[in-house]
């Protein structure tokens, strides 16, 4: 995506990116999936993907960390728009900072947070609360996506690969 939105950026100024994300699973846990949609400069690019046997959260996180690895430029203006609370306090209230002091122990998800935080400091990302299920188009084009591929694709009898860093509680 990169490649295509910078060649119609001026030199040295890149544009922001909107990063639109949802996470779903069918049952908590059960099959999930997330979905990603990046928009810039009038281009735009869908991501999502699924698993066997997950959760909500670590969807709606996994959703944040693929689209900000989508990004292939470094200090990008970013900005993530999120129906999970999870994942937006976790930032705006600085509970995220707090857990890496502690390294992450007592923490549910510790492989994603620390995954999430160097490509937060990659980039300028802030992030945004949106109300999921509300109408708003990206949002339920993410939902959508989340949805097939996770309990859809089940559902469609494919069979979705485990959550490689899902533990049963």
């Amino acid at each position: 995506m990169a490649e295509n939105v910078s060649a119609g950026a001026s030199k040295g100024a890149r544009p922001p990116i909107e990063l639109y994300t949802d996470g779903a699973s069918s049952g908590n846990p059960g099959p999930g999936g997330f979905g990603v949609v990046l928009k810039c400069m009038g281009k735009r690019l869908e991501i999502s993907g699924g698993y066997s046997l997950t959760t909500n959260n670590r969807m709606e996180l996994l959703a944040v960390i693929r689209g900000l690895e989508a990004i292939k430029w470094r200090n990008a203006e970013v900005h993530v728009w999120s129906d999970s609370s999870y994942v937006v306090n976790a930032i705006n209230k600085g509970w995220l900072e707090s857990w890496k002091m502690k390294g992450f122990a007592k923490v549910k998800n510790p492989d994603l947070w620390s995954r999430l935080v160097p490509l937060l400091s990659s980039h300028r990302v802030a992030f945004h609360w949106i109300k999921g299920h509300a109408g708003h188009p990206e949002n339920e084009r993410c939902d959508a996506l989340a949805v097939a591929a996770g309990a859809g694709a089940v559902a469609a009898g494919k069979t979705l690969p485990p959550d490689p860093g899902y533990l049963p509680e």
